[in-house]
C-alpha cells in the first residue's frame, strides 16, 4: 500500500512538472505574435497566457518510483485571446531524490513567429509555490532574450503563465 501511494504521488508530481514546463514552452510561444513592432533594446514584453498540453509521457528509467534520470516529456500550445499563438516542448529530468522530495532540472524550447526561446529551472515537487523559469536565450527576433516566466495552477484546466521578456 505504501509503495502504491508513493508511486501515485510520484506520478502526480511528474504530471505537475510536465504540465508546468509545457505551459512555459507554450507561454513563450505567444511572444512572437504578441507584438508586431520591431523590438527596442531595454524593452520588457509582458504576456498573460493560458496553457494547453497536447502530449505527455513519463519515462521511468530506474527502479519503480522516483529515481535519478527519470523524465517527463511534454508538448503543447499557448492560447491568447482565444487563439493558439505558438508551440513548444521540453523535458524535466530527476536530478536529486531525498525521500518524498524530488528535484528535477527542466528545459523548454518554444517556437514563435520570428524565432525561438529557451528556458530552464530546477523544480522540487510539493513546494506549493508558483514555478519560475529563467529565459536563457533565443534565436531570430529573440536573439539575446532573457527574462522570467511564472506558472500558476500547474496541471489544471486553469493553468496560466506570466511571461516577462527583456530584450
Amino acid at each position: 500500500m505504501a509503495t502504491t501511494a508513493r508511486s501515485s504521488r510520484h506520478l502526480t508530481a511528474r504530471r505537475i512538472v510536465a504540465a508546468s514546463l509545457a505551459t512555459a514552452a507554450i507561454g513563450l510561444a505567444a511572444v512572437g505574435s504578441a507584438d508586431a513592432d520591431a523590438p527596442r533594446p531595454g524593452r520588457v514584453e509582458v504576456l498573460e497566457l493560458k496553457l494547453q498540453n497536447d502530449q505527455y509521457e513519463t519515462v521511468d528509467v530506474g527502479p519503480a518510483g522516483p529515481s535519478l534520470g527519470d523524465q517527463d516529456v511534454y508538448s503543447g500550445g499557448t492560447v491568447q485571446d482565444g487563439r493558439t499563438v505558438g508551440r513548444g516542448g521540453g523535458s524535466c529530468q530527476v536530478v536529486q531524490v531525498h525521500g518524498a522530495e524530488v528535484t528535477k532540472h527542466c528545459l523548454l524550447t518554444i517556437e514563435v513567429e520570428g524565432g525561438s526561446l529557451t528556458m530552464q529551472s530546477l523544480w522540487t515537487n510539493g513546494s506549493g509555490a508558483p514555478l519560475d523559469m529563467a529565459v536563457t536565450g533565443g534565436t531570430g527576433a529573440y536573439g539575446g532574450a532573457r527574462g522570467t516566466v511564472r506558472f500558476w495552477d500547474i496541471g489544471t484546466p486553469d493553468e496560466r503563465a506570466r511571461v516577462e521578456i527583456q530584450r
